[in-house]
């Protein structure tokens, strides 16, 4: 008699998927993503030294790598950083090349994703102090004070060291949810700057969750390409380095706003509104969303249940007032805050780049204008500013009310009208862009539109320091940025795509 032999077992579900993961990690598919995932790597060593790092490292100290920090070790680093963001965006750009020609797949884009961010959730922060000011703000909240009311500076204690000087007496101008978030991270790791950093970057990660289920969503609802929109508002650098590897809570905010919409576009506008008003409760900025998901929840009272254009209009309008004034109140409660953080939403003042156009606009008179007469530069700027908020007040209702026909229009209101606030708010920073970038993801997929997206995210990318600050008062940083954009811009541009390629369905 023979013994019979045992079936072979099936692999689990988690063996499957690394299997996969292996097969895709080894193959020609995958070469943005090894490429990428080196970037990542580099920036996380080079960050050390290069990066947005404490003013006193005593854990560089204690393993003796300060020297990463100082002269020629800094220049080591800066050189290592820079090589890993040159990688990362090379890895986007051929990435983009399979966008344009349609043959990218959905998992292709979640595979690199995880490739390209596994290193930098152990990164010091790069490009933005701001993880230092969160920190000093929950700790107003966890100690018993106001962040609403006073700054950092009221509560000493070793987090506020590392903070921007400029915002230590500034009072936070995030909602309560983000404030809620930040105390939370202090009361698990106390005062210790590098253990919040990182437990503060993976509070950050459901909003890239919602963001990956959102994007493709609506990309389809509007008979876009999946793909395409996971590569512009994910795997953009502007939001793995920015938004993950500068940790802000723009990650957060952008990925409620757009699941938000997702699911008003998928009939389930109670949970859209509310979860827009969580967003709101982090970061004002996503209100901007909501009137136009009025239009979109209208839409589907009249197709779902008939009612007429008025009817329909108020339940929607009534309705989502309701709801966002309830989920609101009932978060602002549950942290013990009012609307006192409305109030400082004017500290971006306090910032003067080249990035919106009213202070672009000064800096030009006062540059030009000064080479003839005496020019008071802070009284230019005061008076464009004044202009860009009047841009702004002026355009934002004419945008809600000119596109509402349907939900591709909604959708269009939302991006423009994002795109208006950052142009004319009195002082925006690189990450701000991918606000709009989100919501353009769904409806800027030509490929001239890939290519410009590429070429301006790039541009963005170049012209901030791993530090933080900017190059746009040095016409050798700006120049070498602008090659950059021209370069990544002309490499989607003018890339061969064959025929086959162009009659190819979009990849789902």
């Amino acid at each position: 008699m023979t013994t019979p032999t045992a079936a072979p077992q099936p692999k689990s579900r988690f063996g499957s998927h690394v299997s996969r993961l292996t097969a895709f990690a080894a193959s020609r598919e995958g070469r943005p993503a090894r490429l990428g995932c080196l970037g990542a790597v580099l920036i996380t060593l080079g960050g050390l030294g290069a990066g947005s790092t404490r003013l006193h490292d005593p854990v560089l100290e204690s393993i003796s790598l300060s020297w990463l920090r100082f002269g020629h070790g800094l220049v080591f680093s800066s050189l290592l950083l820079w090589g890993g963001v040159a990688a990362m965006l090379i890895a986007w750009l051929l990435l983009g090349r399979r966008v344009v020609d349609r043959t990218a797949t959905t998992y292709t884009m979640l595979a690199t994703t995880g490739f390209w961010l596994t290193p930098l959730l152990l990164s010091a922060p790069v490009f933005s102090r701001d993880t230092y000011s969160y920190l000093a703000q929950g700790a107003l909240l966890r100690d018993g004070f106001d962040p609403y009311v006073v700054g950092p500076i009221e509560n000493p204690n070793p987090l506020l060291d590392d903070v921007s000087p400029i915002w230590t007496t500034t009072t936070a101008p995030y909602g309560p949810v983000f404030i809620l978030v930040a105390k939370f991270v202090t009361m698990v790791v106390g005062d210790h700057v590098i253990e919040g950093t990182m437990l503060l970057r993976l509070c950050m990660l459901p909003g890239l969750v919602m963001l990956i289920w959102a994007a493709p969503r609506i990309a389809r609802h509007v008979g876009a390409n999946g793909p395409a929109a996971l590569w512009i508002c994910v795997l953009n650098p502007l939001v793995i380095i920015h938004l993950m590897g500068g940790v802000h809570n723009e990650m957060l905010m952008v990925g409620l706003m757009m699941a938000a919409i997702a699911l008003t576009l998928q009939n389930r506008p109670v949970w859209g509104v509310s979860l827009i008003a969580i967003a709101v409760a982090v970061k004002a900025t996503a209100g901007i969303a909501l009137p136009f998901m009025v239009w979109m929840w209208m839409h589907r009272l009249r197709e779902k249940r008939g009612l007429g254009p008025a009817r329909a209009f108020g339940f929607a309008t009534g309705a989502s007032a309701l709801i966002f004034v309830v989920v609101f109140a009932v978060v602002s409660w549950l942290a013990g805050v009012g609307l006192g953080w409305l109030t400082a939403l004017a500290g971006s003042v306090k910032i003067i780049n080249w990035l919106t156009v009213p202070t672009a606009v000064a800096n030009l008179v006062n540059a030009i204008g000064g080479l003839f007469l005496p020019v008071n530069f802070y009284a230019v700027l005061e008076v464009t500013r004044i202009a860009g908020v009047a841009i702004i007040a002026i355009s934002l209702p004419l945008l809600w009310w000119r596109f509402r026909h349907d939900d591709r229009e909604a959708l269009t209101g939302i991006a423009l009208a994002m795109l208006v606030v950052v142009l004319f708010v009195p002082a925006a920073l690189p990450w701000y862009y991918t606000w709009p970038l989100a919501v353009l993801s769904a409806l800027a997929q030509s490929r001239q539109s890939i290519a410009v997206i590429a070429g301006f995210s790039t541009w963005i990318m170049v012209i901030f320091k791993p530090d933080g600050s900017h190059g746009m008062y040095s016409w050798l940083h700006v120049a070498l940025a602008t090659a950059c954009a021209a370069v990544a811009w002309y490499s989607l541009a003018k890339s061969p795509e064959s025929a086959e390629a162009e009659k190819a369905p979009a990849a789902q």
